[in-house]
């Protein structure tokens, strides 16, 4: 049984830290999803309609983050986080990018509650999935480009498995293997806060968003608490 796990060097750096994390069973993202749709679209009108804007970098919802990147050694103007960077090409564009339903899905949690969203394809993670500081030589294959690996830098904190770091500066980007596809059938969500200056009713709202469009469309899906105090989160097998 595969296990996420918070590291006790990111807790004791970061106590405030929660993420909530949705494990989905028998998922189907190749089918549009009605939810999907109308979810994003929910999110363009709140980037139209200026309502996204109070999730500026002097909101505590990004704020937080920025402070969370420096404080691991990383510019967060450099490497923004998801959140921030998702928020920024939606003004500018005025639009979401649909990407298949279930990324649509927590991308508009995303922007509609100001909080990073991510998520991995469990059946191409390797062993248990660690949220750590990044050491010396470890390698990342950037989403997107297939066999291009960076060098992490040491003491980034990153998402791991056995194989390799799975994102980058925390949530600034994700790596190709573990991405969400369409024939993806098994997949872990994750929504995250790292101050206590933004509310934990919101982070579960979303939480609760999130999982409701995603059981829609999936055989089991459950809802997982982690942070300092529940630091390890067994995920229900297949």
């Amino acid at each position: 049984m595969a296990k996420v796990i918070l590291a006790p060097e990111v807790s004791e750096a970061f106590p405030e830290t929660e993420i909530r994390l949705i494990s989905a069973r028998g998922l189907e993202n190749s089918s549009p999803w009605p939810e999907s749709v109308d979810i994003r679209t929910e999110a363009a009108e709140a980037v139209a309609n200026g309502r996204a804007e109070a999730f500026d970098e002097e909101s505590d919802h990004i704020a937080s983050w920025h402070a969370a990147y420096r404080a691991f050694g990383t510019n967060p103007r450099r490497f923004r986080p998801s959140v921030d960077a998702l928020l920024r090409r939606a003004r500018k564009s005025g639009a979401l990018p649909s990407i298949s339903p279930a990324v649509d899905a927590y991308n508009a949690v995303s922007v509609l509650w100001g909080l990073p969203a991510g998520a991995f394809d469990l059946d191409r993670v390797a062993g248990d999935i660690v949220i750590r500081h990044a050491r010396d030589a470890e390698l990342f294959e950037p989403l997107g480009a297939p066999g291009e690996w960076e060098n992490v830098r040491a003491g980034e904190v990153v998402y791991a498995d056995e194989e390799a770091v799975l994102t980058r500066h925390w949530n600034h980007r994700d790596c190709h293997r573990t991405m969400l596809r369409p024939d993806s059938r098994n997949a872990l969500f994750m929504l995250e806060r790292v101050s206590g200056k933004v509310p934990l009713d919101e982070l579960d709202q979303a939480a609760e968003r999130l999982a409701g469009l995603v059981a829609a469309h999936a055989q089991h899906v459950g809802t997982h608490l982690l942070n300092r105090g529940s630091a390890e989160v067994a995920l229900p097998v297949a």
